[in-house]
């Protein structure tokens, strides 16, 4: 059986440090605040993702893309085109599926997405507030873009998660870009591009349903 891909590993996580000056630390909680509140009148997101990850062992970085959608009740699904697989949720049961190896792995969303993931706000599942401290605020003007650089780190640290940083679009306040980093120090950055909201994808696409052949495998 082909291991898992290593992109894949932030879709199970892709879900305190104080300042001397109180006015950066209002600052850093008024753009968490309208990041967290953006997302919770979204409904649905969907959007085109280039993925990298970045290990410190690995010369070259691993990459993949595709497109990704998300809604509210803990449904997700990211579509890869490179490499060839899907990972999808309806909120109850985790489909990964490898279709050049023919397997699908199955299990239930409660043992392996956690409210706690980086990208987890994402599907109306988390809270930023409550499960991340503000590190660090900085912004980042181009000519293409206008972003808050928010640096979080996790009240509860995991192996998998050490540190969060989101680029937020200044306008929007929607995330183009989450960089996740574990405890060795590598870094899975996933990159968001042409966003839609409240699209109003229906339930059933985010149900996978087992092509013939395909070997079953519970975890």
């Amino acid at each position: 059986m082909r291991k898992i891909s290593l992109l894949m590993l932030p879709a199970f996580i892709v879900f305190y440090l104080v300042f001397i000056t109180n006015a950066f630390c209002a600052t850093g909680e008024t753009v968490l605040s309208e990041i967290q509140n953006r997302y919770e009148k979204t409904n649905d997101f969907e959007a085109n993702f280039v993925q990298e990850y970045v290990s410190k062992v690995m010369r070259q970085p691993n990459r993949g893309e595709g497109k990704v959608y998300f809604k509210k009740k803990g449904m997700m699904r990211w579509d890869y085109t490179v490499p060839n697989q899907k990972l999808i949720s309806d909120g109850h049961t985790l489909w990964y599926y490898q279709p050049e190896e023919k397997q699908v792995l199955v299990s239930d969303v409660s043992s392996v997405l956690k409210e706690k993931t980086p990208l987890s706000f994402l599907a109306g599942e988390g809270n930023l507030r409550r499960d991340f401290n503000i590190l660090n605020l900085n912004e980042s003007v181009s000519e293409k873009e206008d972003n808050y650089i928010l640096e979080l780190t996790p009240k509860d640290p995991l192996a998998t998660l050490t540190k969060l940083i989101l680029t937020v679009d200044k306008k929007t306040y929607y995330a183009v870009q989450a960089d996740v980093f574990d405890g060795l120090g590598n870094v899975t950055r996933t990159r968001f591009i042409d966003i839609k909201t409240n699209i109003g994808r229906s339930n059933s696409f985010f149900h996978f349903t087992i092509p013939p052949g395909t070997e079953v495998i519970k975890m």
